[in-house]
């Protein structure tokens, strides 16, 4: 939790490039050498029942980013697929493997596998996750940022919890966060535009 509330304050980027990077390769090592994890896609995933799920989600989601783009600054709706298309494809081609994938198996992955069994309430430990999956985003120094991401933090941690698939919450967090930029709100995540 430290090295993320630190995201907020101005130092140089090489030390928190240097920081994350460490931090980074010390969760795979964990995950992969004393957890024995493996990289494998489990057989079980009820892949019908995923995508269900998660199209009702994608859709009120759509719905109400969409309404907050067209009433904030309605310039701005879809404005990098409109313009710039290839950017739009580029950036959620890395977004989804750069980003995402990493980021789950930080705050999801390791997160529950490390500290699940310090909480005997699991909606008390998925709000954690959620509140510190958020505090990953401070560095943006954003308000609604915090909202958002502490919102797809309980949706991720939720079906992380339900799953037990780091495969399955990637990709709902890339159709939510390449949806973000899409429709038009990206520059206040750090997409380029």
């Amino acid at each position: 939790m430290v090295f993320p509330i630190s995201l907020f304050f101005d130092y140089p980027i090489w030390i928190k490039l240097i920081l994350g990077l460490v931090g980074f390769i010390f969760v795979v090592y964990y995950l992969l050498k004393v957890e024995k994890n493996t990289l494998k896609i489990s057989s079980q995933i009820d892949w019908k029942e995923f995508w269900k799920v998660t199209l009702v989600k994608f859709l009120i989601i759509a719905l109400l980013t969409t309404l907050y783009v067209w009433f904030t600054n309605r310039s701005d709706l879809f404005v990098v697929l409109r313009n710039k298309p290839v950017l739009w494809l580029i950036i959620l081609f890395v977004y989804s493997l750069l980003s995402v994938y990493p980021q789950e198996i930080l705050y999801r992955t390791f997160f529950f596998q490390r500290y699940r069994s310090l909480f005997k309430n699991e909606k008390l430990f998925i709000l954690l996750n959620a509140l510190v999956f958020s505090m990953g985003h401070l560095f943006f120094k954003n308000g609604l940022v915090l909202v958002l991401t502490f919102f797809g933090g309980l949706l991720f941690a939720m079906t992380y919890a339900k799953t037990k698939s780091t495969v399955l919450v990637s990709i709902e967090h890339a159709i939510y966060g390449s949806w973000l930029f899409t429709v038009g709100m990206g520059s206040m995540l750090g997409f380029p535009d």
